[in-house]
């Protein structure tokens, strides 16, 4: 069965503040899309290097999990640091995700240019950085899951397969 984190990188939420909904909205587009067995992983964390480097080394290294999606941290506020922790924990940098994610954005809005998604590997886990808004995540995983289930074979994870309905998977022939 495929393991998904889903983290949520928000100091308030992480302390109860308010209610995190961009995990929810994860889980949900997930949900939809995907029509084979998978677990899903659920992590609320504050924003911050250490924290953030920490829960994502734990979920590849320890935890084992196949594809990890965070939400939050990417954008050029003081505490948005989760592109500097992902610099720290990936192997391989795959900056096609963030380039697309921005291009789709910045037809819904102007302020996507202020975006730092980006994405790699480390061992045989995916990581992709999502926007924290719901609307956003939907939009991005809409654009960028079409690639994902091919690299999650490339990098010999667990295998995902989706509702064409929702999201086609490439996989060359």
């Amino acid at each position: 069965m495929v393991r998904i984190a889903l983290v949520t990188i928000s100091d308030r939420a992480s302390r109860g503040e308010y209610q995190d909904l961009s995990g929810p909205a994860m889980a949900a587009w997930l949900s939809a899309a995907i029509t084979s067995p998978w677990e899903p992983v659920i992590r609320i964390i504050p924003d911050g290097v250490d924290s953030v480097r920490d829960e994502l080394i734990r979920l590849c290294d320890e935890e084992k999990v196949d594809l990890i999606l965070t939400t939050g941290g990417t954008g050029p506020a003081p505490r948005d640091l989760t592109p500097e922790a992902m610099r720290q924990v990936m192997e391989k940098e795959l900056p096609g995700f963030g380039e697309l994610m921005r291009k789709i954005s910045l037809q819904k809005v102007p302020t996507a240019i202020l975006s730092r998604q980006t994405a790699g590997t480390r061992g045989r886990t995916l990581i992709i950085n999502l926007p924290g808004k719901p609307s956003s995540i939907n939009v991005c995983l809409d654009a960028v899951f079409p690639a994902v289930p091919y690299c999650l074979d490339l990098i010999e994870a667990g295998r995902i397969e989706t509702d064409p309905s929702v999201v086609v998977a490439f996989r060359p022939g």
